[in-house]
Parts: structure tokens; C-alpha cells; sequence
């Protein structure tokens, strides 16, 4: 249509300028229609528009794009005004025609005219030297050519050079250049990793990896990591790596962490020879996943090994007490820290252990423990407390818990929102509203909740309530549907912690609609029957979603795989892994 309307120009005795051959040439180049193009440089040349060099600069950028460096070189040898677009033009497609030595003719031609190259550049030429013998020797006067004009710590300068040195099998200089590296590059990652595999360097490839995971644990796309985890799991194999202790504990740790707890146990068992780390990530990762019994039982077969637990070990078990309700039993595993091992407990194991007390009732003596402890209590710890008190529904406790922790952080409105689930349950509305004009006058929001699915490679994001969907109808035809259902097989709403004191028929229906209900009846309506569905919450699950998940789980006869701001849940035939100890 653009070209069309070009013509129509002519057709109408509209007068072109220069604007007019930048822009369709640009389509042109859009059609990759070589024909065309010619016709239309032609035309532009009897207008005398070809001196114009932003219009010389798109005729090249064209005829480089469709592969004709020698028209593109013919353009640039005619022009009268070179800027250093036209050198960056054609200095990148000699590159992309693999003429090589050709673009660094032109790069030494241009420094020799006095311009200043940029980042583009610089890269382009770097490009070129990763492809020929003397690249490495090249590469290096280039970077310090750069680094004296404050571009050598770009990140398209870095990375073509990090190219240079993996393919001249510099691999100790890349090393150096990758590690000053502040930003995430996936091509720098890709060239490091390349350079590790035809150096049969598989165990640098997977420390590489194992810091992509641990980035990826941290966004949303942990949902998708599993897919990409398998896939390097699948190159271990090929490159036989598996049977190696770092590589096998790197594969145990990512598929407990992205939600897989079978698979990561599987893998743990076939590990022929397993060292601390092996049974630390196996360890944490069971707990996480609500598995207390057999991550305790994997503790003591430890000692069967003659390995004896660190740090993080009990970190491990007193989390699968905590997420278990056995209180004895985390209260053993923390006086033998010190007794039989020699481990000075920390704070993190302290606060396990409240978490502990305050899940099975005991928040006094929860809150005996932080009064009686070594360390100042962190918010985190009161935070657990709290939590404990919301379970245990102990508004006085909680009340006074919610007091210290604002003293630490005054604008934690997780603090606020649990005090007010607290007088709610209670049923004390007069304090849930103090507690939101004190939220109001210090200006504390909420942190709203979110979920998140990945369907096809797609991450979905859902807020309560959220019609924003182009499937919103279908999502809650089907909500409504599992909601008839689960009733129908003993599910009744848990309306608490609604914190609105309004009719029970309205507070019923301000839960069925939270985000990840929402996020779950999206996944079984785009996903064939008896996929696993995975969601991610970033806040913690409440109560009557945790059971109405469950009944869901049941009805639609499919695994669900929830990750709250706290742990997995796994939901499979109307029980999860957490034995609701949330």
C-alpha cells in the first residue's frame, strides 16, 4: 500500500522529497522486492535525490538487507556526504556477506578520515574479527581503541569481543571480560557457554546455567524455566555430565525449585556419589514442597553416610517441621545443633522454629522464644508470629506482635493486612477499620495480589476479580461451573477473613473470583486433559482458595501446582502436599 500510494504521487503530479525515498524504500525493503527497488532507485537518482544522504544511506541499508552487497557498495562509493550511518551501513553488510576483510578495510578508512566511531561500530568490526585467524591480535587494538573513547564497557562492544576471544579459544580473556560484565546478555551468556562446550568444558556450562536458573527462580518466568531446564538437562545427558556431583546437584536443586519435586527426587536417588550440597538441596527442596516426613527421613539416612548436616541442612528440617507441624520433632533437630554438632543456631534457624510454634498453636511460647533469644527479632520473625496468630485467630497476641513489627517496619503492609484478618476473624470491624485509617494516613497500600500461568510459552497475569482476559467469558463459565461443582461435593466458602463486613452471600462471592482461581480455570480450559497446571502467587494462598483448590483438584481428575510467596503447594485428588499446614 505504501508503494501504491508512492506511485499514486507521480500519478497526481505530487512533487517527492527526500522523505518520501527514506520511507519507501523502507517498505521495499519490507517486500524484499529486488526488482522494484532498483526502479525506484533509478528514479531517485534522475531527481537528484540520491545526494540527499539519508536517502543514499536507505538505497544501501536496502540493497544490503536483500543481499546485493554490490549495489549497496556502488551506492557508497558514489556519495558525496558520508555520515556514520553510511559507514555503519556498509561496514555491517560486508560483515553480513561474510566480506570480512573488506568491512575492516573501511573501519581503518574511516578512522583514517578523523570520524569517531560508535558503539554500532565497533561492534560490527568485532564481528568481523571473531571470523578471521588474526581476529584475536585485531580484536584487542580495537578494544583498547575503544576503551579510550569510553566505549569499551559498552554492552554491544563487550559481547562482540567476548565473541572474538571464545573463537580464537581465548577462553581466559573472555572469562575476564564476562565477569566485569554488569548487564544480562543472552548473546554473551550463549558465546561463553559455546566456548565451554568446544573446549569440553561441561562443568563451567553448567555453572553458567546454574546462575541463569537461580535468575530466572527469581522472575515469573520460573514457570517456564522447567522447559528450558529440561532441555539442558537432556544436553548433561549428551555430554555424559550427569554422573558429575556439581552438575547432578545443579538438576536436583532446579527441579525442586521450578515446582517438580518428583523429578527432582528421582534424579537425587540415581546420584551415584552425592556431597553436601546434593542432600542440602534435596533436603530444602522436600520441605518446600510440604514432603516434611521424607525430607527428615532424608536427613537421617545422611548420618547413615557419615555426612554430618551444616547450616543449611537444619535450615531444611526445621522448615519441614514448620511446613509438617512436628513440634518435638523440630524442637530435637534445634538442641542438636549445638549438643551433637557443634552449630551455633542463627537467627534464619530461630525463626524457622517460631514459624513452627506459631502454625501449631503455641504462640506463647512462640513469643517466649524471640523475647529469650540471642539476636534482636527481625521483622521477618514477628511476621511468622503473626501469621500464627491469624491461624491460631489470637487477636490479642496478634495485636501485640503487630505492634513490635511496625515499630521495625512501620510501612509493612503485610503487618497491617494480617492485624485486620485477625479483627476481622474476630469479628471486631470497628479495629479493621482504624487499622485501614492508619494504612490511609500513612499512606500504605496494599500489595495487591497477583497469578501467574504459563500456557503454549505465554505467561498469563491475573488480579482478583480481572476481566481483562480475551477469554474472560469462558474463564468464568468455567469458574462458575467448578464452583457448582465443589459445592455440590462439600465445599463451603470460608468467608473469615473477608475483610468487609457486608452479607455472608456477598462475602462468598468476593472469593471466588481471587487470582489464582482465575489463573487455574484458564489453565484447564487452554490445556489438554491431565497436564499438570502450575501457577505462581506472588502473596500467600488463603485458606478458602487452598480448599477450594483442593475440591478442584478432585473434580477435574489434574495436578495442581501452586507456588505461593511461601512454598509449594501440590493439589492431587482433593489433598495437598502441605497437609494444609499453610
Amino acid at each position: 500500500m505504501a508503494i501504491d500510494y508512492f506511485l499514486e504521487m507521480k500519478r497526481m503530479n505530487v512533487d517527492y522529497d527526500n522523505v518520501s525515498f527514506v520511507v519507501v524504500l523502507s517498505a521495499v525493503m519490507g517486500m524484499s522486492d529486488m526488482i522494484i527497488g532498483q526502479q525506484i532507485h533509478t528514479t531517485a537518482a534522475k531527481l537528484g535525490f540520491d545526494s540527499f544522504t539519508s536517502v543514499a544511506n536507505s538505497c544501501i541499508n536496502m540493497f544490503s538487507k536483500m543481499g546485493y552487497l554490490d549495489c549497496a557498495l556502488r551506492v557508497f562509493n558514489n556519495m558525496k556526504a558520508l555520515d556514520l550511518i553510511s559507514w555503519n551501513s556498509v561496514i555491517s553488510s560486508c560483515v553480513q556477506s561474510c566480506f570480512e576483510a573488506k568491512s575492516i578495510t573501511l573501519f581503518l578508512k574511516l578512522l583514517s578520515k578523523g570520524l569517531r566511531p560508535d558503539q554500532f561500530t565497533l561492534a560490527s568490526v568485532l564481528k568481523a574479527c571473531s571470523s578471521i585467524s588474526e581476529g584475536f591480535y585485531l580484536g584487542k587494538q580495537i578494544h583498547v581503541h575503544a576503551l579510550k573513547m569510553g566505549s569499551g564497557e559498552d554492552d554491544f562492544v563487550s559481547t562482540a569481543l567476548i565473541d572474538v576471544f571464545v573463537k580464537s579459544e581465548r577462553m581466559k580473556e573472555a572469562e575476564l571480560l564476562f565477569s566485569r560484565s554488569d548487564g544480562f546478555d543472552l548473546v554473551s551468556w550463549n558465546a561463553m557457554m559455546a566456548g565451554y562446550v568446544t573446549n569440553q568444558d561441561g562443568h563451567k556450562v553448567f555453572h553458567l546455567t546454574n546462575i541463569v536458573l537461580q535468575l530466572l527462580s527469581k522472575l515469573v518466568h520460573v514457570l517456564t524455566a522447567l522447559k528450558q531446564g529440561r532441555q539442558i538437562h537432556a544436553n548433561a545427558i549428551k555430554l555424559e555430565c550427569t554422573s558429575d556431583q556439581f552438575v547432578g546437584t545443579l538438576l536436583v536443586d532446579m527441579y525442586a525449585k521450578c515446582g517438580s519435586i518428583q523429578e527432582s527426587y528421582k534424579l537425587f536417588k540415581r546420584m551415584n556419589v552425592r556431597n553436601i550440597a546434593s542432600w542440602d538441596a534435596m533436603v530444602v527442596g522436600l520441605a518446600q514442597h510440604g514432603n516434611g516426613e521424607e525430607s527428615l527421613k532424608i536427613c537421617t539416612q545422611m548420618r547413615c553416610y557419615d555426612i554430618n548436616p551444616d547450616p543449611i541442612t537444619f535450615i531444611g528440617v526445621l522448615s519441614a517441621c514448620s511446613h509438617s507441624g512436628l513440634v518435638s520433632e523440630a524442637y530435637g533437630y534445634f538442641n542438636s545443633m549445638r549438643s551433637i554438632y557443634g552449630i551455633e543456631p542463627k537467627i534464619e534457624h530461630y525463626l524457622c522454629l517460631v514459624d513452627v510454634l506459631g502454625r501449631t498453636g503455641h504462640v506463647h511460647q512462640a513469643k517466649k522464644l524471640i523475647e529469650s533469644m540471642p539476636f534482636e527479632p527481625s521483622g521477618s520473625m514477628y511476621r511468622a508470629l503473626l501469621g500464627g496468630c491469624k491461624l491460631q485467630r489470637d487477636a490479642e497476641t496478634g495485636e501485640y506482635v503487630a505492634t513490635r513489627l511496625l515499630v521495625l517496619e512501620p510501612f509493612d503492609s503485610a503487618a497491617y493486612v494480617l492485624l485486620s484478618n485477625i479483627y476481622a476473624s474476630a469479628n471486631q470491624w470497628d479495629k479493621v477499620n482504624e487499622t485501614t485509617k492508619m494504612m490511609k494516613s500513612r499512606s500504605i497500600k496494599k500489595d495487591p495480589g497477583y497469578s501467574w500461568i504459563d500456557v503454549k510459552s505465554k505467561v498469563h497475569l491475573f488480579v482478583v476479580d480481572d476481566k481483562s482476559q480475551p477469554q474472560a467469558s469462558a474463564i468464568y463459565d468455567k469458574l462458575e461451573e467448578l464452583i457448582q461443582i465443589i459445592g455440590e461435593e462439600g465445599y463451603t466458602p470460608d468467608t473469615d477473613y473477608v475483610m468487609h463486613d457486608v452479607e455472608e452471600e456477598e462475602n462468598e462471592r468476593s472469593l471466588y473470583y481471587h487470582s489464582e482461581r482465575l489463573a487455574i480455570a484458564y489453565g484447564i480450559i487452554s490445556t489438554p486433559p491431565l497436564t499438570t497446571i502450575r501457577v505462581i502467587k506472588n502473596l500467600r494462598v488463603c485458606e478458602d482458595c487452598h480448599n477450594a483448590i483442593k475440591y478442584i483438584s478432585k473434580a477435574v481428575d489434574q495436578e495442581i501446582v501452586l507456588r505461593d510467596s511461601n512454598r509449594y503447594h501440590c493439589f492431587r485428588n482433593g489433598v495437598c502436599s502441605c497437609g494444609d499446614y499453610l
